[in-house]
């Protein structure tokens, strides 16, 4: 009822309709058809503390759309804001992206290039955003190997001290261990990078936040508020979507990261060369030095299901094999790119 009177009351919206659906990380979701058989997307949101980098994020995604990148709408309200805030519930109110599936695990053929275009599209468009111009940073800035050590030293120590362990928390703590010893080899791919591109970005752009069409990226959804950052991150961490590394194959995958880089240099050719010739090192940093989802299950066991089992082993897995085979496929990304 509460989510049905807030559509009412700020967008005039009567709902025939209301389906729960998968939860984000600060919003309950729902979908919503109303009277005339559209369907929306909302968001509600949990804390009104947080409202103003919630808003900050709407406008993130609204800027990147009056840019042309593909992007879901948000719907204002009545009185013309992009968060309804005076309703029993705070809400944003989204147009509906129809017959789509995530990247999550889904990046073969033609997605590639489509993703990578896409992708250079939306930096591109958020270089020029007023929050932060684009400046060159110390690439092995990117993680720091002492604080990950500190942080792994010390969920390896809660696992050791809890009474007993569930299968998968016998996993992670293993899982913790691998990382730890492999700190080392992090610190030696990091020391040798240039200078890379820091600038405003997405914020949080994985597989589950790219929606696909066939084989067209339909919309990029979720952002976060305007925060610079490495943009070789966020390439690598869509391009190396732990599931797609895994279901592809190597070699092929290896293929699909090619051809998204290529899409990626034309549709943002101002970006620096370095920026892709040293992004699966990066990732391969970034991931080794995180300690999540490794430490959910200690620190936020309230999100700790199968699906986020599942990614934590396939993350881990993929961070692991791209240490491994980086020099080889630095070398194959590098002969592509030249």
């Amino acid at each position: 009822m509460a989510v049905t009177d807030t559509l009412v009351l700020a967008y005039g919206l009567h709902p025939a309709e209301i389906t729960r659906i998968p939860e984000g990380t600060s919003t309950d979701n729902y979908a919503i058809v109303d009277q005339t058989g559209r369907r929306h997307f909302v968001k509600v949101y949990r804390a009104r503390s947080s409202l103003a980098l919630e808003l900050a994020s709407v406008e993130l995604s609204e800027y990147a759309a009056d840019g042309g990148v593909a992007t879901a709408r948000a719907i204002r309200t009545r009185e013309h804001e992009l968060i309804a805030t005076h309703g029993r519930l705070p809400m944003s109110l989204w147009s509906y992206v129809p017959h789509t599936e995530t990247a999550e695990g889904t990046l073969t053929g033609a997605r590639w290039a489509a993703v990578g275009a896409a992708m250079g599209r939306l930096h591109s468009r958020l270089a020029t955003h007023p929050a932060a111009a684009p400046t060159l940073e110390p690439g092995a800035a990117v993680c720091d190997v002492a604080t990950a050590r500190d942080r792994f030293d010390r969920l390896i120590l809660a696992y050791e001290h809890k009474p007993r362990l569930r299968e998968f928390e016998t996993w992670a703590l293993q899982a913790a261990r691998e990382r730890q010893a492999v700190l080392g080899g992090v610190e030696r791919i990091l020391a040798p990078l240039p200078q890379l591109t820091v600038q405003v970005m997405h914020g949080d752009l994985a597989g589950p936040n790219v929606l696909l069409k066939n084989d067209d990226v339909a919309a990029i959804v979720d952002f976060g508020p305007p925060t610079p950052g490495y943009i070789a991150w966020e390439i690598v961490r869509l391009g190396c979507d732990p599931k797609s590394v895994l279901t592809n194959g190597v070699e092929s995958w290896l293929k699909g990261y090619t051809d998204l880089a290529l899409a990626y240099r034309d549709a943002n050719p101002k970006a620096p060369a370095d920026d892709l010739l040293y992004s699966l090192r990066v990732g391969c940093a970034a991931k080794l030095c995180s300690t999540f989802p490794l430490s959910a299950p200690v620190g936020r066991p309230h999100i700790v299901d199968a699906a986020l089992e599942s990614y934590a082993r396939a993350r881990h897995q993929a961070a692991l094999l791209l240490l491994d085979r980086l020099p080889v496929l630095e070398e194959a990304l590098r002969d592509t790119l030249r």
